[in-house]
C-alpha cells in the first residue's frame, strides 16, 4: 500500500464470520441477508471463471515485470491492451503518463461505477505489496459488470482507472484533482494482505503526511578547525532524536518514522547539508493535523541548537479510508453467504494508502483480503513477493473480485441502495468535520 513505506497488521484480529451475524455491532450488518439477485451473482461467478486463466496469465505477467512509481510502462500497455481485447473504449497516458482509462457504456441514462487498478512495485522486492492481484482484480470487476450489463440489458458505465505510483507517488491525488473520479457515482477497489485466511477486512487505514526537512550548514575540517563549521548532519540527528522523544508522548496509533540522506559526506569534513525525510501518521485526517504541529517544532529546535538553516516541504496528505457503510455491508454480507468471513480489524489498519483520498471525495470503499503469509512475511517483504504470485493469493483476489462486481451492479441497478449509499457517504461527511 501506499507509498507511504507502508506497514499492514499481521495481527489476526478479531473474525467476523456467519456465526457472529447475531451478535450485531454498529459498524456491521446486523445479518447475513439474501443476496439481492442471486441470478446477477451466478453471471459474475461464471464470467470469473471463464476470464480465470487470462486474469492468473495477466496477474504473473506483470508480476515478473515490477515497475516503480510512474514507470509502470510495461504494465500500461499489457494492461491497456487487455481491456481493448475485450471490448473496453481505452485512454492511454490518462493525465499521467502511466495512467490509463479503460471505459465500457451499455444503454443510456444509467449511473458510471469506477474500479481501480493499481501497478506499480516497491524498490528492491518488486510486488510486495501485491499491486500485480489488485490490477486484475480492477480488470475483473470491470469486465464481470460488462458482461452483467450485456446480458440482463442494464444500463450504466463502468470507468476503469489504471493508478500508478501508490507506492510514494500519491497518483490517485493527481487523478482526483484533474477530474478523472467526477462521473463516478460510487468507486471500488481492494488490497491483500496478511491475515485470517479465507477473510476479508473492512478496516479504516493511518492518515498520512509525509515531510522533507532540508539542514544547511557550513563545511570545515572536522579535525583541524571543526569551530569554523555547522553540523547539517548533527542537525538532522538531534531532529530524529528529538521524534524519538516525543513518541512517548504520542498516542500508540500514531506513527513517525523516517530516514537521512546527504550528499558528498566523507568523515573529515563537516556537513554543509543534510535531509530528513519524515512520515507522520494518525487514524484520522483531523488527527493526523494536530501531530503534525507537533512533530515540526522537533525539527525547528535542532536547527535552533546546530546554527543550520532548516527548510521544510511537504507532499499532499494522503487521508484514512472512510469506508462507505451501504457499500460495506453488501460486500460483507456476500462474502459471509458464499465465500469467507468478514473483519474489522486486521487489514490495512495500520497501513496508508492514496485512496483515502477518494473515499473523502466520493462513495467508495477498499476492504482488504488475506492471502496466505510466512510468518514475518508481509506486506513490503521478498515473502510477501513469493504470496502475491500464489494460486491460493489468486483465488482469494477472485473471491473479492466477485463481491466488488455485485456491490457495483446494485450500484447501478438498485435506486434504493444507491440512495442509502449516498446518504450514507453524507452522513460521514458530517461526522467526519470540515477537512
Amino acid at each position: 500500500m501506499t507509498g507511504c513505506g507502508c506497514q499492514f497488521a499481521q495481527t489476526s484480529g478479531v473474525v467476523w464470520s456467519p456465526d457472529d451475524i447475531d451478535k450485531p455491532t454498529p459498524s456491521r450488518p446486523n445479518a447475513v441477508t439474501s443476496i439481492h439477485r442471486a441470478d446477477i451473482l451466478e453471471h459474475i461467478e461464471a464470467t470469473i471463471k471463464q476470464l480465470d486463466g487470462e486474469l492468473r496469465a495477466l496477474s504473473l505477467d506483470i508480476h515478473s515485470h515490477p515497475e516503480l512509481k510512474f514507470e509502470e510502462h510495461y504494465a500500461h500497455d499489457t494492461l491497456t491492451a487487455f481491456m481493448e481485447k475485450h471490448g473496453f473504449q481505452v485512454t492511454k497516458h490518462y493525465h499521467l503518463e502511466t495512467a490509463w482509462l479503460a471505459a465500457f457504456e451499455h444503454g443510456k441514462g444509467g449511473r458510471t461505477i469506477g474500479v481501480n487498478s493499481e501497478m506499480d512495485a516497491l524498490p528492491g522486492v518488486g510486488h510486495a505489496c501485491g499491486h500485480n492481484l489488485i490490477a486484475i482484480s480492477g480488470v475483473g470487476v470491470a469486465l464481470a459488470i460488462k458482461a452483467v450489463l450485456e446480458k440482463f440489458g442494464i444500463a450504466g458505465k463502468i470507468i476503469l482507472l489504471g493508478t500508478p505510483a501508490e507506492e510514494g507517488g500519491s497518483g490517485k491525488l493527481v487523478l482526483l484533482e484533474k477530474g478523472a473520479y467526477k462521473d463516478m457515482s460510487a468507486c471500488l477497489m481492494c488490497h491483500p494482505a496478511p491475515g485470517p485466511i479465507g477473510s476479508v477486512s473492512l478496516s479504516s487505514c493511518l492518515a498520512l503526511q509525509r515531510i522533507t526537512v532540508e539542514y544547511t550548514g557550513h563545511t570545515a575540517h572536522a579535525a583541524l578547525s571543526p569551530w569554523e563549521g555547522k553540523n547539517a548532519l548533527d542537525a538532522a540527528v538531534l531532529g530524529y532524536n528529538n521524534i524519538s522523544a516525543l513518541r512517548q508522548q504520542l498516542r500508540p496509533t500514531h506513527r513517525v518514522h523516517g530516514i537521512f540522506e546527504g550528499k558528498d559526506w566523507v568523515p573529515n569534513i563537516i556537513p554543509d547539508y543534510a535531509k530528513m525525510i519524515c512520515y507522520v501518521r494518525a487514524p484520522t485526517l483531523a488527527e493526523l493535523k494536530v501531530t503534525v504541529e507537533r512533530v515540526l517544532p522537533c525539527f525547528k529546535a535542532a536547527a535552533l541548537a546546530t546554527g543550520c538553516e532548516v527548510k521544510f516541504s511537504s507532499m499532499s496528505s494522503t487521508f484514512d479510508l472512510r469506508q462507505n457503510k451501504a457499500l460495506g455491508n453488501e460486500v460483507a454480507n456476500i462474502i459471509s453467504a458464499k465465500y469467507g468471513s468478514v473483519d474489522f480489524e486486521w487489514g490495512i489498519s495500520s497501513a496508508s494508502t492514496d485512496f483515502g483520498n477518494i473515499t473523502y471525495a466520493l462513495p467508495s470503499l477498499h476492504p482488504g483480503f488475506a492471502i496466505p503469509t510466512v510468518k514475518d512475511g508481509g506486506n513490503h517483504t521478498p515473502a510477501f513477493t513469493k504470496a502475491a504470485a500464489t494460486i491460493e493469493a489468486h483465488s482469494a483476489c477472485l473471491d473479492i473480485t466477485k463481491a466488488l462486481a455485485a456491490t457495483g451492479v446494485r450500484v447501478l441497478t438498485d435506486d434504493n441502495f444507491f440512495s442509502e449509499v449516498k446518504k450514507t457517504f453524507e452522513e460521514d461527511v458530517k461526522a467526519r468535520g470540515a477537512v
